[in-house]
C-alpha cells in the first residue's frame, strides 16, 4: 500500500503498530476465545495514537484523511482483524463527533483524559426518542456495540420527532457510557473478539447539543466548526470507507502467512515437498497477490476522491457517492474470494483452531456481510443509477 498522503504523523502510528504485529498475531485467539479484544492489546493500541487520529488538532488530534485511516487499521488488521475492526468503528465515532456541535466535542475530549476517550457508534435508530426542555428522553436497544466495551461515550441512531410527536428525521445521540448498560449477545462464527455487545439506554437525558440529525449531514450540513478539510467530506461514503482498512489488512495478512508456510509445507498426496515448488501454487499466490494490490489500489482512489472534493468545496451528488460504494463492495468481495483462494491453496491445516489463516478466513467473511459495504446493494444501484434509474437506486439505497 502506497504511503503517499500519509503525513509522518501518521506513518509513525503504522510503524509503532507493526512492531506490535508479533503481540497482535499471539494474542489473538485469546481475544477470540474472551469475545473482545485483551486490555493489554488495546492499551498497547491506544498508546500508539491509533483510536485519535481522526479527532481535531484542537484537541491533539490529527484530523487524520481516509487513507491515513486505512493505513492504520490495515496495519493492524495484520494482526488482528477484530481489534482492527474495533479501530474503524472508533475511528468513525471520533470523526462523527468532530462534525458535532463544538459543546459535544468539548464534553468527550475537552477534560483532563482528553483523548484516552473513545466513542463508538451504532447508526441503527433501534429506539424511541421524546423531545423534552433542552433535549430528547431516550430508550434503546442497540445492536454491534463494536468498541462499546472500550468506549466511554456512544453515538447511538435515534428517531428525531416534531411537536405531534412525528419522526421528522433519524439522528445520532450522545451518550456516555455511565448511562448505558449492555447484554452479552455476541455469540458469533467470526469478529468474535470485537466484542459487539448490545447496549442498552432507559430513558436517558440527551442535550440538544448532544443531537447530530442526520439528514443534514449527509447532504453536508455539518453543526462542527472544525476547519480541517477532512470535516468538509462527504459524510456517509467517509463512514462506509472507513471499513475498508480492516479488509485490506486481513487479506495481507492471509497472503503473508500463506507465503511464510510455502517453503516448510508440502502438498498432500502429490510429489510436492515444498508448496513454493508447485507451479499451481505459484499461480494460486500471484494471482492473490495481484487481486489485493487491486483492491488497495481502488481503495486509494475513492479515498483520494473523497478528500479531494473537499479541497475544492465540491459535495459529490448521489451517483457519485453510489458509485463510491459499488466501489467500497467490490473491494470487500474482491477481498473475501482472495482469502477463500488462500485457504485453498494452503490446504486444510489453515482451518486449524491454532492457525491465524482461519481466524482471519472468519474474521473477513463476517465484517463482509456488514450493510455499510455489502457487495450486491452497490452494485444494484450503481446499475440502477448508470441506466437513469436514481429514483429506484433510491430504493435500494436510499441514504449514501
Amino acid at each position: 500500500m502506497s504511503n503517499a498522503g500519509i503525513r509522518p504523523e501518521i506513518q509513525s502510528i503504522v510503524e509503532q503498530i507493526d512492531g506490535l504485529r508479533p503481540m497482535l498475531i499471539a494474542k489473538g485467539r485469546e481475544g477470540d476465545q474472551a469475545r473482545r479484544v485483551p486490555e493489554e492489546v488495546f492499551d498497547a493500541l491506544a498508546a500508539t495514537g491509533a483510536f485519535s487520529i481522526s479527532a481535531p488538532t484542537k484537541f491533539g488530534g490529527l484530523a487524520a484523511n481516509t487513507r491515513e485511516a486505512h493505513a492504520v487499521a490495515r496495519a493492524i488488521g495484520r494482526g488482528d482483524g477484530g481489534a482492527a475492526w474495533v479501530t474503524g468503528i472508533l475511528d468513525s465515532g471520533a470523526w462523527v463527533l468532530s462534525l458535532m456541535d463544538s459543546r459535544a466535542q468539548e464534553d468527550v475530549w475537552g477534560g483532563e483524559d482528553g483523548l484516552k476517550n473513545f466513542i463508538s457508534i451504532v447508526l441503527a435508530t433501534s429506539s424511541e426518542a421524546e423531545p423534552v426542555d433542552g433535549g430528547y428522553r431516550v430508550t434503546g436497544r442497540w445492536g454491534y456495540g463494536t468498541g462499546s466495551l472500550h468506549a466511554q461515550w456512544s453515538l447511538l441512531g435515534i428517531p428525531l420527532k416534531d411537536e405531534n410527536g412525528d419522526v421528522v428525521d433519524a439522528g445520532l445521540a450522545l451518550i456516555p457510557s455511565s448511562d448505558l448498560s449492555s447484554e452479552d449477545n455476541w455469540y458469533v462464527a467470526g469478529m468474535k473478539s470485537s466484542g459487539s455487545v448490545m447496549q442498552i439506554a432507559e430513558d436517558v437525558f440527551v442535550p440538544e447539543h448532544r443531537i447530530l440529525p442526520l439528514t443534514a449531514a449527509v447532504e453536508g450540513g455539518y453543526l462542527g466548526h472544525n476547519p480541517e478539510q477532512t470535516y468538509q467530506t462527504i459524510f456517509v461514503p467517509s463512514l462506509f470507507m472507513k471499513l475498508i482498512g480492516p479488509h485490506l489488512g486481513m487479506g495481507r495478512a492471509a497472503l503473508d502467512f500463506v507465503i511464510s508456510k510455502a517453503e516448510s509445507k508440502a502438498i498432500a498426496y502429490t510429489g510436492y515437498d515444498k508448496q513454493a515448488d508447485a507451479v499451481s501454487f505459484q499461480l494460486a499466490v500471484a494471482k492473490a497477490t495481484m487481486q489485493l494490490n487491486a483492491a488497495e489500489l481502488v481503495a486509494q482512489q475513492v479515498a483520494d476522491e473523497i478528500y479531494e472534493g473537499a479541497s475544492r468545496g465540491y459535495y459529490a451528488p448521489y451517483s457519485e457517492r453510489i458509485e463510491m460504494r459499488a466501489k467500497a463492495g467490490w473491494i470487500v468481495e474482491t477481498i473475501t474470494n482472495t482469502i477463500d483462494q488462500l485457504l485453498t491453496a494452503h490446504g486444510s491445516a489453515g482451518f486449524a483452531e491454532t492457525s491465524l489463516l482461519q481466524r482471519m478466513w472468519r474474521d473477513q467473511a463476517t465484517a463482509s456481510r456488514h450493510g455499510h459495504t455489502l457487495a450486491a446493494s452497490g452494485y444494484e444501484a450503481f446499475g440502477k443509477v448508470t441506466f437513469n434509474r436514481q429514483d429506484e437506486a433510491r430504493h435500494v439505497l436510499p441514504i449514501v
